[in-house]
């Protein structure tokens, strides 16, 4: 039998120990690397969670139209509906964004709204068009909404407020309607989480400088409603789904400091003009 000295014993304890903190930092440095390369994979995307089939979006899509186009008159002026769509397709061609991609539907109604659908559909209301006092304001809200539709940021919502299972089961008539009715008024009526606007703001500022579309008058249209909303000015629709007006122009006034273009006008101005007295009658 092998007996040893005390100093020895110190020293294999020192050792032992050694080799249990080595160990045990391993084991923490890879937790947090392994947690660090899993924070990386987007799980919903890979699983085929974050979005239904395209089938299925699709259906949502027509299902949501449906809704909105049954409670508002869809606007029967041709004039108008080209003067935007002028708009678009210079948006679209400019950012590399497939036109057939964006499907915008102008309805009549006395709020300033817009919002995107599933599967590319963009619903704008005639009070936009009225109180947008020149194209480039009016280009600014079609590429926020524009950039949720890129951004994916539509079906996200929904299956993160509704679930991919409900929102399944409804597109297969197995689901009461009121879950599609009650699903369109939550994509109308409130707004993305802060960073998805913030995404979609900056995302807009992106195309409108791509078209040399000045992107300032997009943030002077959030001043100018947050302060008609601070006069009690009934403006419902964009401003409310749109919290933090303010905070949200000053950083788009800041973001576009950065950048240095020549900007041309987003429409003709007779073309404006006539859109706006179309919109009137």
């Amino acid at each position: 039998m092998v007996l040893l000295r005390k100093s020895d014993k110190s020293r294999l304890q020192e050792v032992v120990m050694k080799k249990v903190i080595i160990q045990g930092l391993i084991i923490i440095a890879s937790f947090f690397a392994s947690w660090l390369v899993l924070d990386q994979v987007n799980w919903m995307r890979l699983f085929k969670v974050e979005q239904t089939t395209k089938k299925t979006e699709e259906k949502l899509g027509e299902l949501f139209l449906d809704v909105f186009k049954n409670a508002n008159t869809e606007l029967d002026s041709g004039f108008v509906r080209n003067a935007v769509d002028t708009l678009l397709l210079k948006i679209c061609t400019e950012n590399g964004i497939e036109r057939n991609r964006v499907r915008i539907h102008i309805l009549d109604n006395s709020e300033v709204n817009a919002f995107a659908l599933p599967d590319g559909h963009l619903i704008m209301y005639s009070g936009l068009l009225r109180n947008s006092e020149n194209p480039e304001e009016l280009a600014g809200v079609i590429c926020h909404e524009i950039a949720h539709i890129e951004l994916d940021h539509v079906m996200k919502k929904l299956i993160r407020e509704i679930g991919l299972s409900v929102l399944f089961s409804a597109t297969t008539g197995t689901n009461n309607p009121e879950i599609i009715k009650e699903a369109a008024r939550m994509l109308s009526s409130s707004s993305f989480d802060r960073n998805m606007e913030r995404d979609a703001d900056l995302k807009a500022v992106d195309y409108l400088i791509n078209a040399d579309i000045d992107p300032e008058p997009f943030a002077t249209f959030l001043y100018r409603l947050q302060e008609k909303e601070g006069g009690r000015t009934s403006l419902p629709g964009w401003i409310s789904t749109h919290p933090a007006s303010e905070e949200r122009a000053k950083y788009i006034i800041d973001y576009c400091k950065e950048k240095s273009v020549e900007f041309s006008s987003a429409l003709r101005k007779s073309t404006w003009e006539e859109l706006k007295e179309n919109i009137r009658e």
